[in-house]
């Protein structure tokens, strides 16, 4: 981290610039106070103001926020153990807001050595050469924060530090001396939080060097003990099967971990659909905003329930809450697409969009052998089908299909077509008794262009139930009751 400019030289407001200056300030009162005390401190005052802890992290209010409270309160080094898309890092990142603003350290120092508690030689001998007039410059929370991704080529040399001998030598110190290390990331980190992602991708030689760190406040670096008493709040990401996967967490640093954390994905489709209306991009600069009409929405995350559920996708890697959010953004694109080119003025997302927004699942999906031998498209194609089957389900008490079906099985086709704007689809739709009223049975606006995308989503819906059959081209018949055919036997939402 850069040395952050003096007081003097900060435009919003004069502070102390020289230790005597500070003398008598809470500054001094608080002396040697942990950064563990601080954020135990500060937590404390939230709790007291109720002001939000972790503002946009949804779905962990009863869960892994009250263990992240208990962690910060015991001043617990911990751990965050999670799949991919959990929001492990996020959590990590808004640590910072509970820092004091800023706070004063000997100015030139590496190590951002308290003024009154100096930890490292430089900031000693600052002290000792200019006593009162000692400057002081002031380190804002922001950067004491520090994050490192764990990769298997990380050394001791990157994270704690190494011996430099041409600085030795033009110091004039042993190797042996404190004052001969180019420190790395984590005494650089000092007075703040060290976040290291992805803990078990770090080689075992380094994490021994953390664990000395964190217990005995040494290290040795090329066989040089080295002491370095660091004040720093660790904190660590994981990946669960990454114990076996790629590497492990060594036994003595997992012991020294405080708490271990467990995180998760959102409990309850609503729970994913308020993450993902968050974290995707929806607001356009276009002329007209694209409506998502709420059965798309809902279909749209639970692509990712059942994907997480399917045997075919990898459990051990996970579906992460990007998908959901990347699909989101695609089917809304796709809207835009059509509307652009079809000069709508009104776009809509429709179930053809889903099919659409395709190359933002299949990225996303790590395959079992089973699912690798079908392919990744044809996962994912059928992934959305059955999201949409269980959509339609649970708005099936509110929708009477009976005519639609009953059209169908008298051998009735209907084809939907590409390139006609959707309000225009109501002419098509209206041929099939008893859709549109089941679509306006879910379409509370009324409007054209919603009712057709919902009569659309009613069919696709059937399809998905095995009720009706649909062709590659949208083309919509009555059910197979070949009993050799694949899947199911038709059957009624139950």
């Amino acid at each position: 981290m850069a040395d952050i400019a003096p007081a003097t030289e900060r435009p919003h407001g004069a502070r102390p610039t020289v230790l005597a200056e500070l003398r008598g300030t809470r500054w001094e009162r608080l002396a040697g106070r942990s950064v563990k005390d601080e954020l135990r401190a500060n937590l404390i005052r939230k709790l007291r103001s109720g002001e939000p802890l972790f503002p946009g992290v949804l779905g962990y209010d009863e869960t892994v926020t009250p263990a992240v409270i208990n962690a910060i309160l015991s001043r617990h080094n911990f751990i965050l153990l999670g799949l991919r898309g959990q929001a492990k890092t996020r959590i990590l990142r808004q640590l910072v807001d509970l820092l004091d603003e800023e706070v004063p350290y000997i100015a030139g120092t590496e190590l951002h050595d308290d003024p009154f508690a100096p930890i490292s030689a430089q900031g000693r001998q600052v002290l000792e050469e200019c006593g009162e007039a000692t400057p002081i410059a002031w380190l804002p929370r922001e950067h004491r924060y520090v994050e490192k991704l764990a990769t298997p080529d990380a050394t001791v040399a990157d994270i704690i530090g190494d011996i430099d001998p041409i600085k030795a030598a033009r110091l004039g110190t042993s190797l042996a001396d404190e004052r001969a290390v180019h420190y790395g990331l984590l005494p650089r980190a000092n007075r703040g939080i060290f976040a290291m992602n992805e803990l078990p991708d770090l080689a075992g030689k380094v994490q021994v060097a953390l664990f000395n760190v964190m217990q005995e406040g040494d290290v040795q670096i090329k066989g040089y003990p080295v002491r370095l008493p660091l004040d720093v709040l660790l904190v660590f990401s994981a990946n669960p099967e990454d114990y076996t996967a790629r590497g492990k967490i060594i036994t003595p640093l997992k012991d020294r971990i405080g708490s271990e954390i467990r995180t998760h994905y959102p409990r309850t489709v609503e729970e994913g659909m308020a993450i993902t209306r968050q974290e995707a991009w929806v607001d356009r600069d276009g002329d007209a905003p694209v409506h998502v009409p709420t059965f798309v929405a809902e279909a749209v995350e639970e692509v990712a329930f059942q994907a997480r559920d399917d045997t075919r996708v990898d459990k051990h890697s996970g579906v992460s809450q990007r998908l959901p959010i990347s699909m989101l953004e695609n089917v809304i694109s796709n809207a835009e697409r059509r509307a652009l080119t079809l000069g709508e003025e009104r776009p809509i997302a429709r179930v053809s969009d889903l099919y659409a927004a395709l190359p933002a699942v299949t990225g996303k999906l790590e395959l079992e052998y089973e699912g690798e031998l079908k392919g990744a498209e044809a996962v994912a194609r059928d992934i959305v089908r059955r999201a949409i089957g269980q959509v339609f389900g649970r708005l099936a008490p509110r929708i009477d299909t009976d005519d639609v079906v009953a059209h169908f099985d008298a051998d009735n086709q209907l084809r939907v077509p590409d390139r006609v704007r959707t309000a225009e689809l109501i002419e098509v739709f209206a041929t099939v008794p008893g859709l549109l009223d089941a679509a306006r049975a879910i379409a509370p606006s009324g409007a054209a262009d919603e009712v057709a995308a919902a009569a659309e989503f009613v069919l696709e819906g059937l399809y998905a139930r095995k009720l009706i059959s649909r062709s590659e081209e949208r083309g919509y018949t009555a059910a197979d009751l070949d009993p050799t055919a694949s899947g199911a036997p038709r059957a009624r939402w139950n």
